[in-house]
C-alpha cells in the first residue's frame, strides 16, 4: 500500500504579517522532511495561531499528526479541510490523506469513501486508485474475520450453554434421586411406625384379655380345692374332738 501524503509548499513570497506565518510553515516543512514531526507540528499551530484559516497550516498539521500516529486528530482536520472550498487537485490531495488516516485506523468503509472522492476530484490520481483497492481488500478480510469471530463465539457460546444444559439435568437427576431417597426414608419409617403401632395395639388387647386355662389345669385346681377342702374339714374335726375331750375331763373333777 502506498501511503503518500501531500504537503502543500509554499511558493509565493509573502510580506508583513503573512510572511511570519509563511516563515513558520517552511520551517515546519522542514522538520517534516527531517522527520522531527512533532517540531513540525508545534510550527504549524503555531502558524495558525497567526492565521486559523490557513488551509496551509491546517492540511500539513494534519500530515504531521498523522506521522505521528494520530489518526484521529489527523482525520478530523481533513474532515474539516474537505468541507471549504478549494480547487479540484487540492480536495483530492484531502480526500487522498483522508482517506490513509482511515486506513490505518483499520476505518476500511471511511477510507474507501475518502479515495472514492478524491478519485471524483482528481480521476488520474493512480494512488488513490491503488489504496481504494486495498482498502476494499482489508474491508473484504475483515468482514470474514468478523464473521469468523462471531461464528467463533456462537459456537462457545453454544458449547457453554450445552455444559449449562448438562449440568442443569444432572443437579435435577441428583435431586429427584435425593428426593426419591427421602421419600422412600419417610415411607420406611412410617411403616415401621404403623408396625409398631399395631404391636402396641395387639399387646395391650392380649393384657386386657383375661388368661384362658386348659380343661386339664382346670380339673387338677379343682381337684386340689377339694383335698385342701377335705384337710380343712378333718383339721376342724380334730379341733372339735379334742375341745369335747377337755371340756369332758373338767366335769370330773
Amino acid at each position: 500500500m502506498k501511503k503518500l501524503l501531500y504537503i502543500f509548499i509554499l511558493l509565493m513570497p509573502l510580506t508583513g504579517f503573512a510572511q511570519s506565518e509563511a516563515k513558520l510553515i517552511r520551517k515546519g516543512n522542514k522538520d517534516y522532511k527531517d522527520g522531527d514531526f512533532k517540531a513540525a507540528e508545534v510550527k504549524y499551530r503555531k502558524s495558525l495561531e497567526k492565521n486559523n484559516k490557513s488551509v496551509k497550516g491546517e492540511f500539513n498539521l494534519a500530515d504531521a499528526l498523522y506521522e505521528q500516529e494520530d489518526y484521529e486528530n489527523a482525520a478530523k482536520l481533513f474532515q474539516d479541510l474537505a468541507k471549504k472550498e478549494l480547487e479540484p487537485d487540492q480536495k483530492a490531495e484531502v480526500f487522498h490523506n483522508l482517506g490513509n488516516s482511515f486506513l490505518e485506523a483499520e476505518k476500511y468503509q471511511e477510507s474507501i469513501e475518502a479515495y472514492k472522492n478524491a478519485l471524483r476530484n482528481n480521476p488520474r490520481d493512480m494512488d488513490s486508485k491503488y489504496n481504494l483497492e486495498y482498502a476494499r481488500k482489508k474491508l473484504e478480510e475483515q468482514q470474514q474475520q468478523d464473521q469468523q469471530d462471531k461464528e467463533d463465539q456462537q459456537n462457545q457460546d453454544q458449547d457453554q450453554q450445552d455444559k449449562q444444559d448438562q449440568q442443569d439435568k444432572q443437579d435435577q437427576q441428583d435431586q429427584d434421586q435425593k428426593d426419591n431417597d427421602q421419600d422412600q426414608q419417610d415411607k420406611d419409617q412410617q411403616q415401621n411406625k404403623d408396625q409398631n403401632q399395631d404391636q402396641d395395639q395387639k399387646n395391650q388387647k392380649q393384657q386386657q384379655q383375661p388368661k384362658q386355662i386348659s380343661k386339664k389345669d382346670a380339673e387338677r385346681m379343682l381337684s386340689a380345692l377339694k383335698n385342701d377342702e377335705k384337710k380343712t374339714i378333718e383339721k376342724l374335726k380334730k379341733q372339735k374332738a379334742k375341745a369335747a375331750k377337755a371340756s369332758k375331763t373338767e366335769k370330773d373333777w
